[in-house]
């Protein structure tokens, strides 16, 4: 049989599907034409060996702890990019030379601001409104203000619509945080990168002069690099799922917003600060909590360890570590629940019982740690995790709305009643 082709003997029959090789080791099965030709379709659960789609924005390898951005590794961007650059790579398929890239930052500035009526729907919600859903509800509202439709056979088209949605998403993020502290709501500052713009409208004060602190930047900056993109997860899925109805952007993103607020998935670097916090109330034995993760009979979990795709470690985790240390270094912060984390990172890097598992600490344990040093309320956490997959999330509606993919449709197997007739309620 060729390597390049499947074959299925199902009901006296065989049937041929070919197989689909990607770039660097990625094989598929077609089987677009399986229910036309056999009556069948595949049940996948979670769609956990289905692959909606061909991509090429993001590659990673989860045994061997590769992750790379149109082919760039994480590392090597991490350390020498920046996150404007990161965006346009993932946007455009190639690294920005000065002039296309002071025309992109050019072009995202024009739009770095929000319309006033905004103001009116962000002072409708409380100060205790998840802010996901303050943030899920602003973008969705971008329609409004915004509603000349994208012509999606217009790379122009899309490249404006990705500029004004870059632009809008930082104030929107921002302004959510202001509002779960009552802090008057600020606009952009062109004078500033967008790392920088974003950092001064989160947390400029009005009755203060603000000072830009460089290794906050850089962490910013490197954090969102890090989430940028992430193949075909839950709610970079639900963006092209949405989109392939030819959804507009702004309402595309708004169902990733929303499909990240969930928290098996945007959640996991609020739910270690939250185990932080737990451990830190109940007295701080951290030898108790470390002993409870190894009992299999115990329903604890650490969280912040290990990752359901990288089978071995996460790239990001050993970038971020080092912006993670250098934060706590220069803000010399005293906080028993950020000491805890330290101390199960010590025990998660030398005690053979994780490293065996490959249990080491993963993008969510340290994103977390930073984001509570720097003081963002844990249910902020995934708002920035949002600003970061941004573009990303971008990246793949424009490749999808490009290549002229189809409406996503998945398939079910029916399993509930068979066809029965119509009883009258009195003779129920």
């Amino acid at each position: 049989m060729p390597e390049n082709k499947v074959v299925l003997h199902y009901g006296g029959n065989s049937y041929e599907y070919p197989v689909v090789e990607g770039t660097i080791g990625d094989r598929g099965i077609d089987i677009s034409q399986l229910r036309s030709q056999t009556g069948l379709i595949t049940l996948d659960y979670g769609f956990k060996n289905t692959g909606s789609t061909s991509s090429g924005i993001t590659f990673l390898d989860g045994d061997k702890g590769e992750l790379l951005y149109r082919g760039y590794p994480i590392e090597e961007l991490a350390e020498k990019s920046n996150f404007t650059e990161v965006m346009y790579l993932l946007l455009n398929g190639e690294l920005p030379g000065k002039k296309d890239y002071d025309t992109f930052e050019a072009n995202i500035k024009v739009h770095n601001y929000v319309a006033e009526e905004m103001k009116k729907i962000i002072d409708a919600f409380p100060r205790y409104a998840h802010p996901m859903g303050v943030l899920s509800t602003l973008t969705s509202a971008l329609t409004a203000f915004n509603p000349k439709a994208v012509d999606a056979q217009s790379v122009e088209d899309l490249n404006h619509a990705a500029e004004l949605m870059i632009a809008k998403f930082a104030h929107l993020c921002a302004w959510t945080y202001r509002k779960t502290q009552g802090l008057p709501l600020n606009h952009g500052d062109n004078s500033l990168n967008y790392v920088e713009n974003f950092y001064k409208m989160v947390f400029r004060l009005p009755n203060e002069e603000f000072e830009l602190d460089t290794y906050i930047v850089d962490a910013l900056d490197k954090l969102l690099i890090l989430h940028a993109d992430h193949e075909q997860n839950c709610s970079t899925s639900t963006v092209r799922l949405v989109g392939s109805a030819h959804t507009g952007l702004f309402a595309s993103i708004s169902s990733g917003v929303s499909a990240l607020w969930g928290p098996l998935h945007g959640g996991a670097n609020q739910a270690v600060i939250e185990m932080l916090e737990r451990i830190k109330s109940d007295g701080g034995d951290v030898a108790k909590y470390i002993a409870k993760a190894k009992d299999k009979n115990d329903n604890f979990r650490l969280m912040g360890f290990g990752h359901r795709v990288y089978k071995n470690f996460d790239p990001r985790a050993k970038i971020i570590k080092k912006a993670s240390d250098v934060i706590l270094s220069k803000m010399g912060i005293k906080d028993k629940a950020l000491d805890i984390a330290l101390q199960l990172e010590k025990i998660a890097l030398e005690d053979d019982y994780f490293i065996e598992r490959k249990l080491y600490p993963n993008v969510d344990f340290y994103s977390g740690i930073i984001y509570k040093a720097l003081g963002f309320p844990t249910e902020m956490f995934t708002v920035m995790f949002a600003l970061g997959r941004l573009p990303g999330w971008i990246a793949q509606w424009k490749e999808m709305r490009l290549n002229g993919d189809p409406i996503g449709r998945p398939r079910q197997v029916y399993t509930g009643a068979k066809k029965r007739n119509f009883v009258p309620i009195d003779q129920r």
